[in-house]
């Protein structure tokens, strides 16, 4: 009996944030839940999709820091995440919360 192999690899959501119009609407999404994880997360996966080679020459952080910082056990200090936001694209702005 021949028995076809089916090959699973595992889910990145890097691989599916093409432009910067995904990895916008993908960063708006994850800072509405208000989850500092999950919002170090998709920094992680945007850093991922636009590729961390070019993230290091552009902030002058070590890759292998980057990757660190950036992971499940990371906690990336504010200068950090400013240089990496700034690399990516982004600004980071604070706001009066609205009244609910």
């Amino acid at each position: 009996m021949d028995k076809e192999l089916l090959k699973v690899s595992k889910f990145d959501a890097a691989d599916y944030l093409k432009n910067e119009a995904d990895m916008q609407e993908y960063l708006d999404e994850v800072s509405s839940e208000n989850d500092p994880q999950a919002f170090l997360q998709a920094i992680n996966t945007i850093a991922r999709a636009k590729g961390m080679a070019k993230l290091s020459r552009d902030t002058g952080i070590p890759r292998e820091s980057l990757y660190q910082s950036l992971s499940e056990k990371g906690n990336p200090g504010f200068h950090t995440l400013w240089k990496v936001a700034e690399a990516l694209g982004y600004s980071l702005i604070m706001r009066k919360k609205s009244a609910i």
